[in-house]
């Protein structure tokens, strides 16, 4: 056989080329779609949740006096003085309110002391703020009299922090003792558990009730399976609202579950269901049933029945040849479906808005809260961010001890 010639290998690496840039080009799309739906938003959150220049932007002459602070007493006179002014302008301009909004973030209750203070400066001239300023701040609130209070400005006033990561584990950075667990609010690490808690209860509860009708379906005839497999597939082709609207309308007071055991005389009452961590469970997990069953059926319809025949044959019992035969075989199919069903409802968000109430609460309606209500994006980026951490975390770990490469989706 004959080798190509110059011109020939030249034509033929042109074509490869062209076929090469012609498949880039079609994945072109794709990759501007990911990059923009999924890379972006995370590194946007990413960067919000250490990234805070809005203090800096307001008081930059006073936190540039405070860098000569010692910490241990109130800052001096001058630093007070050029604070008073900074405020002075701040509330001129009608700014003195976010400034009071970032400090009480900092501090509790320094949104009050904030305002007032920017009230009884805003009346002063600039001679009367030059030679009184400080002495007006100091008399204004005691809270200006509190080294504390300057040094929580202070930290405030950094643009790249880590106080956000700080408070999304309950725990704060003391001037003189270190990084230590927050006294006043513990809510987030207790939140954290609760989520995980409740995903991996609803992960166990659709095991348990996907894996037996999975397992019938897989036994059926293929055109009988298709048509049930319709059934399991209708609650894709209902609005995720419309579906959890019903279960208020089945778990409330006076609902259909209610009714009909008061109905029959099981109950003297009605039970509070709505609300609670029950129905947020119960919602989630008719929700997230598909995910469970679609990938287990998958697996169980690629299992030859003659292995479980064969075992029977020689002499097992149903119930050890099933466990020790059957069952290993599966393990891929629930993998993927306790994996999926894990993580989605650990971000679930408007199921446990609607139906959980204060006690069916998850971390991702606190992470919508301080983006919605109180405005605080950076901690709800450090939430977000945290959340992300424990997901690829319990990911390795599953990795670590399972295999991702046993998960099998069909």
């Amino acid at each position: 056989m004959s080798s190509l010639t110059s011109t020939e290998a030249s034509q033929a690496s042109n074509a490869r080329n062209k076929k090469r840039l012609t498949a880039f080009l079609f994945v072109v799309p794709l990759l501007v779609f990911i990059l923009l739906t999924f890379v972006a938003p995370i590194a946007s959150m990413l960067w919000r949740s250490v990234h805070h220049p809005t203090v800096a932007a307001l008081i930059p002459l006073t936190l540039s006096e405070l860098q000569r602070w010692d910490g241990k007493t109130i800052p001096d006179e001058k630093t007070l003085s050029v604070f008073a002014q900074e405020l002075h302008g701040l509330a001129k301009e009608r700014q003195s309110g976010k400034l009071a909004e970032e400090f009480n973030r900092a501090s509790a209750g320094m949104s009050s002391v904030v305002k007032s203070t920017a009230r009884k400066v805003s009346r002063l001239n600039d001679e009367q703020l030059t030679q009184q300023g400080a002495e007006i701040l100091l008399k204004s609130h005691r809270n200006w009299s509190k080294p504390q209070i300057w040094y929580a400005i202070q930290r405030a006033g950094k643009p790249y922090t880590y106080d956000y990561y700080l408070t999304a584990l309950d725990l704060e950075l003391h001037p003189e003792q270190g990084i230590q667990v927050r006294e006043d609010t513990q809510i987030y690490l207790q939140l954290y558990s609760k989520t995980l808690s409740m995903a991996l209860v609803i992960t166990l509860f659709c095991a348990l009730l996907g894996y037996p009708l999975a397992y019938y379906l897989a036994g059926l005839p293929e055109n009988r399976a298709n048509l049930l497999l319709v059934l399991v597939l209708l609650p894709f082709w209902t609005s995720l609202l419309v579906r959890t609207t019903a279960w208020i309308a089945l778990l409330q007071t006076n609902g259909v579950i209610n009714s009909f055991l008061l109905g029959i005389g099981v109950i003297g009452q009605p039970i509070e269901m709505l609300y609670t961590s029950f129905a947020t469970v119960v919602a989630m997990t008719h929700i997230l049933l598909p995910f469970m069953i679609l990938p287990l059926y998958s697996v169980m319809r690629g299992i030859d029945p003659s292995y479980l025949r064969a075992a029977l044959s020689l002499g097992a019992r149903p119930i050890p040849a099933f466990a020790r035969i059957y069952f290993p075989m599966t393990l891929p199919g629930l993998s993927a479906g306790a994996l999926l069903v894990f993580i989605i409802s650990v971000g679930y968000y408007i199921t446990p808005a609607l139906v959980g109430g204060t006690d069916g609460q998850m971390i991702s309606n606190i992470i919508a809260f301080h983006m919605q209500r109180s405005n605080n994006w950076e901690l709800a980026a450090a939430l977000g961010s945290l959340l992300l951490g424990l997901i690829l975390l319990l990911y390795w770990l599953y990795d670590r001890f399972v295999g991702a490469s046993n998960i099998k989706l069909g």
